[in-house]
């Protein structure tokens, strides 16, 4: 259920008078009354957004994998609906490029094992191999080496129908389960984690689930007898030798004498089970709550049990049904949007006693996390108190999601509860720093770099290591907290950050696209914490960012600069990634500079009448270069706050 509208609302923004000393006629009469105009007509979008509750919700957008691996997941228990399957593959089939392939984001080009996922979908759903568009995209798949050349996860699901050999899969023993050197299930990060237990189990157990004749896929290898054992060459030492070792693996794994393989199962069902939410959820993202699932079943629990028929409701509440369509979420982000709309409008005028504003601190204030989760393991003495990033997952906290989430509830800390929860915090964040003087977002100190070189890993997302884009977002809320240069981690954090500055003057992002994300988040912060700003190394960013504005006045980076660093900061302009750059230069000093006004001028000329703006790029990050997000909030919070950000520097701060 939604807020109804604030009878009142005309009255709840302040535009405040010009602070002491600024020039009155700074901004155009013109341009402040379209700023101030642009401004309303978005808080009154934002009311109308907002649940009874007290939050905002908004889709999580990413490619077809996820909903097509639901599918195969609800055929593999038997659990077939025509009309869900109708709904599925009337979704996937929507999302075919003209090529007949199937893409990882928006305009990008197409991807192997995400058509053979789809494909394979398509199949199972009852779809014939014969249709024109199925046969574009089997052109695809065999011109690019058949299934057998598809992703590590692609394969595991072909194997689960058959069409993979599993022995042809890199070995992961469930033993791991049982050692803590010289790695452990704790040196991967915690999406992997969530993710490789439960696959312990089902590369153990290897089972299979027979499909008719005429959803199989041997039409997708390169030969009659099917090509399905191929693996990408290692292409590095280090790769070459994790490749040996994974043969020697995988004979120790056929070994008729294998003690420890029984506790070993026994640790991972425990493991699974421990880490079920109360909600049904394991690490509040499909692919754990998929392959916990299979693993459960797999061992030999039933549908009616209460671990499975949790997961599959819960997975149920990451759908989404429109016009006869149904699309699975890879996650729901309610904590994340909640807090950046909050943000926004308290960034762009609207009173901190505005109601929309109370009930969304409230609500966020209501979901701090005061449970030790996996995190607790490097970091045993730090008390928990941290934010997550869906309604429920107390297993798995983020500093990212912490750091926002206080920036907005430091506008309430003469609260003495409120105050508390700020407090518990900030400490869990400082807590969370990691050696190197930055942060990861789930881990500290989750840096085994080897991880992502085993065959297993060709996402290379195997581990959570410190990265600028996190860096700068602590600094921003230590900032706001009150913290400055001279406290020891802010330092730390700071000559972190100068070790981590490209060439160019940019910065990675891990979390957001890319280098321009990356580049806004850590000026931000340097800027909260009283950096100088006129500093060469910050100066630098300022320059880079300017560099690469477009012509239009706004400013875009596509998602292959990931692959290609050459193409850091280059992309067709987007509302998100130019109010990321206005943000940026704003916090560096650049609020009266051309390239500003030029940029403000692009997010005005493109706003909607209801106050949102149209994006479909893809500006949020998975996994670097092979799983990308478009978060439908994006394209509207962050042009919000950079306006509200530009009238605040050009004509004083908001009351």
């Amino acid at each position: 259920m939604k807020i109804k509208e604030n009878p009142d609302f005309k009255n709840t923004i302040y535009f405040p008078a010009a602070k002491a000393g600024a020039d009155p006629d700074s901004l155009s009469g013109e341009l402040l009354d379209r700023i101030e105009s642009a401004i309303k007509k978005t808080h009154k979008y934002y009311i109308s957004e907002q649940h009874e509750e007290g939050y905002w919700w908004y889709e999580l957008e990413s490619n077809v994998t996820i909903t097509a691996e639901y599918l195969m997941l609800l055929h593999f228990l038997g659990l077939k609906d025509k009309d869900r399957d109708d709904k599925i593959a009337k979704y996937i089939i929507g999302k075919q490029r003209p090529d007949g392939t199937w893409a990882i984001h928006w305009g990008g080009k197409g991807d192997l094992s995400t058509t053979v996922e789809a494909y394979f979908a398509l199949k199972l759903a009852g779809i014939s191999a014969d249709e024109p568009f199925m046969r574009r995209a089997r052109s695809f798949i065999l011109a690019n080496g058949g299934a057998g050349y598809s992703r590590v996860f692609t394969k595991i699901f072909l194997a689960l129908f058959g069409e993979f050999r599993w022995d042809d899969l890199p070995s992961l023993p469930v033993e791991l389960m049982l050692i803590s050197s010289p790695v452990s299930i704790y040196d991967f990060s915690s999406w992997a984690r969530s993710t490789v237990v439960p696959l312990l189990i089902i590369l153990d157990l290897k089972p299979v689930q027979p499909i008719p004749e005429s959803a199989r896929i041997g039409e997708l290898y390169l030969t009659n007898n099917g090509v399905r054992s191929l693996n990408h060459k290692p292409d590095t030492v280090v790769k070459k030798v994790l490749s040996v070792l994974d043969r020697i693996l995988k004979g120790l794994e056929k070994s008729p004498v294998r003690p420890l393989r029984s506790k070993g199962l026994a640790a991972a069902e425990k493991w699974i089970l421990d880490h079920q939410e109360e909600s049904g959820d394991w690490g509040g993202i499909q692919p754990p709550m998929v392959n916990s699932i299979l693993a459960l079943w797999a061992l030999g629990y039933s549908l009616s049990s209460e671990p499975i028929s949790k997961g599959l409701e819960a997975l149920k509440r990451f759908t989404i049904e429109t016009d006869g369509e149904m699309v699975l979420q890879s996650c729901i982000s309610p904590v994340w949007d909640t807090a950046l709309v909050c943000l926004g409008l308290q960034y762009s005028g609207m009173d901190r006693n505005h109601f929309s504003l109370m009930k969304g601190s409230r609500w966020l204030a209501s979901g701090q996390i005061l449970k030790k989760g996996d995190w607790s393991v490097k970091r045993p003495n730090i008390q928990p108190g941290g934010w997550a990033f869906e309604f429920e997952n107390n297993w798995y906290p983020d500093v990212d999601d912490t750091a926002v989430v206080l920036m907005f509830l430091l506008n309430y800390k003469s609260n003495h509860a409120m105050n508390e929860k700020i407090n518990r915090g900030i400490d869990w964040v400082l807590g969370m720093q990691g050696t190197d003087g930055g942060w990861g977002a789930f881990d500290a100190d989750n840096n085994m770099s080897v991880l992502n070189q085993i065959p297993f890993a060709d996402l290379e997302a195997m581990i959570d290591p410190s990265t600028p884009d996190i860096a700068g977002r602590v600094l921003e809320v230590l900032g706001k907290a009150g913290y400055g240069l001279s406290h020891p981690k802010v330092r730390r954090a700071v000559d972190y950050i100068k070790r981590n500055q490209e060439d160019d003057g940019s910065f990675w992002a891990r979390w957001g696209v890319n280098y321009i994300y990356g580049t806004w988040s850590v000026l931000m912060g340097l800027a909260s914490i009283g950096e100088d700003m006129q500093a060469p190394y910050v100066r630098k960013s300022v320059e880079w960012l300017k560099g690469f504005q477009n012509l239009d006045g706004g400013w875009g980076e596509c998602c292959e600069s990931y692959a290609d660093r050459r193409l850091r900061g280059h992309g067709p302009s987007c509302p998100s990634q130019t109010a990321w750059a206005l943000l940026a230069l704003i916090a560096a000093e650049e609020a009266g500079s051309t390239e500003v006004e030029k940029g403000i001028k692009y997010l005005l000329d493109r706003q909607n009448p209801d106050g949102t703006w149209d994006e479909e790029q893809f500006t949020g990050t998975g996994f670097p270069k092979y799983f990308m997000i478009r978060y439908h909030n994006y394209r509207n919070c962050f042009p919000l706050m950079a306006l509200g950000k530009y009238h605040s520097a050009k004509k004083g701060p908001f009351r």
